[in-house]
């Protein structure tokens, strides 16, 4: 396809709404969990895995799935995987039990894993310089509102409809999404080059077990699996796993999985580090404020869900004016703001969550929080990806999903690790257990204000990572004036893009 048939924005909001349902599906399923139980008659750690298997499937692949899109066109891998993903929604509404279930979990997680570093790779390759600020903050604020928008239309499709009604509501939307990008998604320039399987092997086992271990730790008490696999030796095992992936791709003489190479960028390093630290504080924090707003404040989980609303209506209504800052100034400046805003918003939740506070006064560091992740997701994937090839675009996009995935899933698992140990310090073990796996009604009187001090104090840990992301976002250097991520055709400067418009591309999908 010539460059001139490029219409950015169209293909940006086509790709959006397919990446706006991938990642809302991390966390609707979360409110839905007890009807899940229920309904399929099976224990809550059966149920679990569900949201597991999925969140795994997800997060092993996108190192893979981000470079096939650069040796076979990221417009076919997001279109295969976008039909992967729909398929097995369907799957899974249709599921009579719990096994069933999770295999179609698996396949859904594979299709997102397809999806994902499809859409920021297009974003790098056809939108021009000038333009690309905008279109990564319409990028980021997705990524950020999505998973705030799950429990909330978990809610009302829970209250309306049924479980069922969580996955069905995928389906429609997937097959409007597949035309969208079967219209708009230009084709791009591809790169015949030999595949590395043997970093295929040792980056997939590698993330496995590590991502494994930490995201099951909890269930097995960080002890002993089966026989003599315990967690530690998985997560250990898997460090080591990726160790030799790295220095596979460092010593091996064809086309790497990995071009280490990327790493010299250092806003690509340093951003890649920086979304680290999102993904662990983002997903960590909404464990405590769900249990202190249900247990301590007696709110059901839509009504809980919806204490959210001023961070998501804030963070989409002040994407696009960041976006237009992002490409008028330097953005480095405001990731840091936008994650020291998130820190303060977490500390004002920290001061609110007693048992009597107004309950309005809670929606106060939601927005604050919203306003942060307008400068927060936006500015980060901008500043980010800007010096990347085109031919490393998929590459690029595939580890730093990675990276805020592997941020989840360690944020999720030492949440739980936190909230454990809080529970135990102010009501002891046998209240900690009671209060963990009772009922979601509210407490008794007279535990609600130990509970919610517990709860309070296990937002530290997000605090306290978010913190390390706003040093790390201090060694940004400057957005280079010229970038060698021109649209499509090659590597003109910035000035030329818009004039090389109509050079052909090397080799299109």
């Amino acid at each position: 396809m010539r460059s001139t048939e490029i219409r950015p924005w169209p293909a940006l909001w086509s790709m959006v709404l397919g990446f706006f349902m991938i990642l809302m599906d991390t966390t609707i399923v979360s409110v839905a969990n007890p009807s899940i139980m229920l309904g399929l008659g099976t224990t809550m750690n059966a149920t679990l895995w569900a949201t597991s298997a999925y969140l795994l499937a997800y997060a092993v692949p996108l190192l893979i799935t981000g470079r096939l899109g650069d040796r076979f066109g990221p417009r076919r891998l997001y279109l295969i995987g976008l039909v992967v993903f729909t398929l097995s929604s369907l799957a899974c509404g249709l599921s009579t039990e719990i096994g069933s279930l999770i295999i179609a979990r698996v396949f859904q997680g594979l299709g997102a894993a397809l999806m994902t570093p499809q859409t920021m790779a297009v974003i790098t390759r056809i939108f021009p310089p000038r333009q690309r600020g905008s279109a990564m903050a319409v990028w980021g604020i997705t990524a950020g509102v999505a998973t705030l928008v799950g429990p909330i239309l978990g809610g009302f499709l829970l209250d309306a409809l049924s479980w069922e009604w969580i996955f069905f509501i995928n389906v429609p939307v997937g097959i409007v999404g597949f035309i969208l990008a079967m219209r708009y998604v230009p084709k791009l320039e591809t790169h015949a080059h030999r595949f590395d399987w043997v970093g295929v092997v040792l980056s997939a086992l590698g993330m496995f077990l590590l991502v494994f271990g930490i995201q099951e730790g909890e269930t097995y008490d960080w002890g002993v699996i089966w026989g003599p696999i315990s967690v530690w030796l998985l997560i250990i095992a898997g460090a080591v796993v990726l160790a030799l992936f790295v220095v596979w791709q460092a010593v091996q003489k064809g086309e790497p999985l990995l071009p280490l190479g990327i790493f010299r960028d250092r806003n690509f390093s340093v951003g890649t580090g920086a979304i680290t630290t999102v993904g662990l504080s983002v997903t960590a924090m909404g464990l405590p404020l769900m249990f202190y707003f249900q247990l301590v404040r007696g709110l059901t989980p839509t009504q809980s869900a919806l204490m959210l609303v001023p961070m998501a209506l804030l963070s989409a209504g002040l994407a696009r004016p960041v976006g237009l800052l992002i490409d008028r100034s330097d953005p480095r400046r405001l990731s840091t703001i936008g994650l020291a805003v998130f820190a303060a918003g977490m500390l004002l939740y920290i001061l609110l969550m007693k048992p009597d506070t107004e309950i309005w006064l809670l929606l106060i560091p939601s927005a604050v929080m919203g306003v942060a992740n307008a400068f927060m997701w936006g500015p980060l994937a901008s500043i980010t990806t800007f010096g990347l090839p085109p031919q490393l675009a998929g590459a690029g996009s595939g580890v730093y999903n990675t990276s805020r995935q592997v941020g989840a899933v360690l944020g999720s698992a030492l949440m739980a690790v936190i909230m454990q140990a809080r529970l135990t310090s102010h009501l002891g073990a046998a209240g900690a257990t009671g209060s963990e796996h009772g009922a979601l009604a509210q407490l008794p009187e007279q535990v609600r204000e130990p509970f919610a001090q517990a709860m309070a104090e296990s937002l530290y840990l997000p605090v306290g990572a978010i913190i390390i992301g706003v040093v790390v976002t201090l060694l940004f250097g400057a957005r280079p004036a010229s970038t060698r991520s021109t649209p499509v055709v090659g590597e003109a400067d910035d000035t030329a893009a818009g004039a090389s418009a109509d050079a052909p591309a090397q080799r299109a999908e």
